[in-house]
């Protein structure tokens, strides 16, 4: 798999909405004062705890495994159809601004003997969404992920995601998206099968 932080220790989603990442309270009233706030004003007093438990969940992650989100999801069954699952909402926090990304996955693959049930994969795709990334790295983990899970003929993952690091500061271009894209097996070796794949999903591109 690709590599990324060492996993560290935070719940599920259904445990954390009374759960605050350790320490993190703290650091955020101090960063409010750095910037010249007042941590105790009115509107910010439980902001340091509304920080702390947002980024539990935000980075919730680091805390979860490829088994944990997928369990028996993997089903033995015939056919060598193409799987698509498109348009899976996705919301990450960049690793180099820690500011917000966001766009829509779309991953396609060709069973050898398993498939995996539907919604896994959209819990794939949060696992490794959920914590601080580059969106070039998110599409090759999914995309190994499903590899690793089903071993198929064929594994593909493209992604369109908008960056708000370039929407709000630096070159502050509200308009552009950045795609990636991560091909295995049929999808990379045979034009015909990825030239399939990417008209199905190129209607939602930039759609909406």
């Amino acid at each position: 798999m690709s590599s990324a932080p060492d996993k560290i220790t935070l719940p599920g989603a259904a445990a954390q909405a009374e759960l605050e990442v350790p320490g993190l309270a703290d650091l955020t009233h101090s960063w409010l004062s750095a910037i010249g706030e007042d941590p105790q004003r009115e509107g910010l007093q439980r902001t340091p705890h509304r920080v702390a438990k947002a980024w539990a969940y935000m980075t919730e992650g680091y805390g979860q495994t490829l088994a944990d989100v997928v369990g028996e999801g993997v089903f033995a069954a015939e056919g060598s159809e193409m799987v698509i699952v498109k348009d899976i909402e996705f919301y990450s926090m960049c690793e180099h601004h820690m500011l917000p990304f966001y766009g829509r996955a779309h991953v396609a693959y060709i069973p050898d003997g398993k498939i995996l049930g539907l919604s896994k994969f959209a819990r794939i795709v949060d696992l490794y969404s959920r914590r601080l990334q580059v969106q070039e790295r998110i599409t090759t983990q999914v995309a190994e992920a499903v590899e690793e899970l089903l071993q198929p003929k064929g594994v593909a993952v493209l992604m369109e995601g908008v960056h708000l690091c370039m929407a709000m500061r630096g070159v502050q271009k509200q308009n552009s998206s950045t795609t990636t894209s991560a091909m295995r097996g049929l999808f990379r070796t045979d034009p015909r099968t990825r030239a399939e794949f990417m008209s199905a999903v190129q209607g939602t591109l930039r759609s909406r």
